[in-house]
């Protein structure tokens, strides 16, 4: 890795410098010509991942954008991944689990561990997410996602450029500062295709068995592991934000 031994808070404090007052599009070009090679742009296919890959793919950017598929994700996020596919005609890496793994959680607790308790939750959102995320970002130097700070509490004080010291990247949420408002907005004018489950009070969409919609009012993140009390409602990808 050309940069992966200079990456920490100083220089994430500079790139923020650096790109301060830039719009999302000179600041994701600049990012990506100066770790050209060792960017890339986690989506879920979200609406705020939808507008990010918009962004870079439009632009033709140097970014390498991909997926975590879990094995466990709904019809219509395959459906919407595969009509991003069609529409900017570029490649999206996906990346699975470990087969063993997955193999050996599944044969020794089932398919719904996750439901008994907090531990297994988590157990089985590292062994689908948090390990296959970490596989790609050992590759990098620097990591876009679509985090706003309004999509929960946990969330509001995350920072636009910052330095992920668990992951040894430079961390960049282009969107952060964006309303649902914005986000909408923007998909209507760009004609963006978006996950119809939104349309259904799915507001922040995981793996199907996990996710519920949420009633008018609730927090975003309601949705997500709805039998948990007291948690941050994160499942690991995202640690300090």
């Amino acid at each position: 890795m050309i940069f992966k031994d200079l990456l920490n808070d100083e220089l994430a404090s500079q790139l923020t410098k650096d790109t301060k007052g830039m719009g999302i599009q000179d600041t994701l070009r600049t990012i990506a010509c100066r770790f050209q090679g060792e960017i890339a742009f986690s989506t879920s296919f979200g609406q705020e991942d939808q507008i990010i890959t918009d962004m870079i793919f439009t632009a033709d950017l140097p970014v390498m954008v991909f997926t975590l598929d879990t094995g466990r994700h709904f019809e219509e996020t395959y459906k919407i991944m595969n009509q991003t596919l069609a529409k900017y005609n570029k490649k999206i890496k996906v990346c699975f689990p470990d087969k063993d793994q997955v193999e050996k959680l599944m044969t020794q607790k089932g398919p719904y561990s996750f439901y008994e308790s907090i531990e297994n939750r988590q157990e089985c959102c590292h062994i689908r997410k948090v390990l296959p995320l970490r596989k790609i970002l050992g590759q990098v130097s620097v990591w876009i996602t679509g985090l706003r700070a309004s999509q929960s509490d946990a969330r509001n004080t995350t920072n636009r450029i910052s330095y992920d010291a668990e992951n040894k990247v430079i961390k960049y949420n282009p969107l952060i500062d964006w309303s649902i408002d914005q986000v909408n907005e923007y998909l209507k004018l760009n004609h963006i295709p978006y996950n119809v489950l939104h349309d259904r009070g799915f507001l922040s969409i995981g793996c199907a068995p996990c996710t519920r919609a949420v009633a008018h009012g609730e927090n975003i993140r309601a949705g997500r592991w709805w039998w948990e009390n007291n948690t941050s409602k994160e499942c690991g990808l995202h640690q300090k934000d």
